[in-house]
Order: structure tokens, then C-alpha cells, then sequence
């Protein structure tokens, strides 16, 4: 089966992205991390059998390797001014491909194609809470449907909830539920699920260095 693989992505900016784990990492560290946990991510999509990895990116991108990375995706620009209204323009600027979508983030660079096609499968919609309260990813056989995105509230913990109140009236999959890369906790918890990854590579490395 054919499906698009979503991406809400941001550019690894430091000062911009994963400004919770700063302290102990300083903003260049914590850019370094989000960046390998965006390649990492990348590299599962594009190894996913039938998805079409489409990465809707925030920022302008500084570094060549993710530049080479987003090269091997189709690459569309974040619209709107909250976190709600850019998950809902995304969904509605790939209902062109008339595909079924599965978006994730940058944040679970735990994911293996294995586990992104497997949740590709769904009647209607589906829904992987992450840990924290939140979600981590959502399917929907028609993208346009994810307008009900603007009513509700992101990054609370009661999120994951709500996003599933939202689609009342879909025949709703429950996906694994999965720990997002928020604090240092959870960027350790990861790190030890996919110890060769880029991503706890990079946090080995950044942690072997002598502050």
C-alpha cells in the first residue's frame, strides 16, 4: 500500500529547537542532537516500504547533511501561526498526492520502517500516544480531515486525549505508544533503545566530553 509519511520537521537551529534540554546542554549541543534525531528519522522513511516520506520543515536549513537528507524527500514549507494550524495546512497541502498520510515528527528517532508501515494500516484514522500525555503519530485516510487539529490544544498533557475526542466519529487504530525526545530523561530512555542510531551516538558523544 501506498501512503504518505508525514514529517513535521524543524531546521536545527541552535537556540531554536530542544531548548529543554539546555541546561546540561548548551543550544549548539541540543541543535546537534535534534539534527541526528531528524536523520535518523529520514533514513526510517525513506527504508519504509510504500510511504512517500513528505518532510513539512520550519526554518531555514544551515547544515549540509541534513540538506542532503531532505533532498531524498519532498520538502513543503510550515504555514500558520500555531503548532495546530501548521499540522492541519500540512495535512491539507498533501491531500494532493491522494494518499492515506501517516504524519510523525522529529522527535522519536526510536522508529524503524518496520513499525512506520505496520502503523500505516488503519480503516479510517489512527493514533500513537507518546508517554507524556501527547501524541506521537496520527494516520488519517483523508488528509483534509485533519482540520480538527486547529481545535485542539498542543504540548499539555492531556493532548493525546483530546486529539482522540477530536476524531469522535472515526473508526480510530490505537498504534505502540512511544516515549518523544522532550527532556533529557527521555533523550537517555531513547538513546538506550537504539544504542547504534545517530541520535545516541551524538548524545554518547556530547556526554563523553568534559564540561
Amino acid at each position: 500500500m501506498r501512503f504518505c509519511l508525514l514529517i513535521m520537521a524543524k531546521s536545527p537551529v541552535p537556540g531554536q529547537v530542544k531548548t529543554r534540554l539546555c541546561p546540561p546542554l548548551t543550544h549548539e549541543e541540543a541543535a546537534d542532537v535534534a539534527a541526528a534525531s531528524l536523520l535518523d528519522t529520514i533514513d526510517a522513511a525513506l527504508s519504509t516500504p510504500g510511504a512517500v516520506p513528505v518532510v513539512a520543515l520550519a526554518g531555514v536549513v544551515e547544515r549540509e547533511d541534513v540538506r542532503d537528507a531532505l533532498a531524498e524527500c519532498v520538502v513543503i514549507p510550515q504555514r500558520g501561526w500555531t503548532f495546530a494550524d501548521r499540522l492541519a495546512h500540512a495535512h491539507a497541502d498533501i491531500a494532493r498526492f491522494r494518499m492515506p498520510v501517516l504524519q510523525i515528527g522529529m522527535d522519536t528517532p526510536q522508529v524503524t520502517p518496520a513499525l512506520l508501515e505496520s502503523c500505516a494500516e488503519f480503516e479510517e484514522a489512527a493514533l500513537g500516544f507518546a508517554l507524556d500525555g501527547g501524541w506521537w503519530a496520527l494516520g488519517l485516510r483523508d488528509p483534509l480531515r485533519a482540520e480538527v487539529l486547529r481545535d485542539v490544544p498542543m504540548s499539555q498533557a492531556d493532548t493525546g486525549m483530546r486529539t482522540l475526542e477530536a476524531l469522535l466519529g472515526m473508526s480510530v487504530r490505537n498504534l505502540p505508544i512511544l516515549s518523544d525526545v522532550d527532556t533529557m530523561v527521555d533523550a537517555r530512555a531513547v538513546a538506550a533503545q537504539v544504542p547504534q542510531s545517530r541520535f545516541a551516538t551524538t548524545l554518547a558523544d556530547i556526554a563523553a566530553v568534559v564540561r
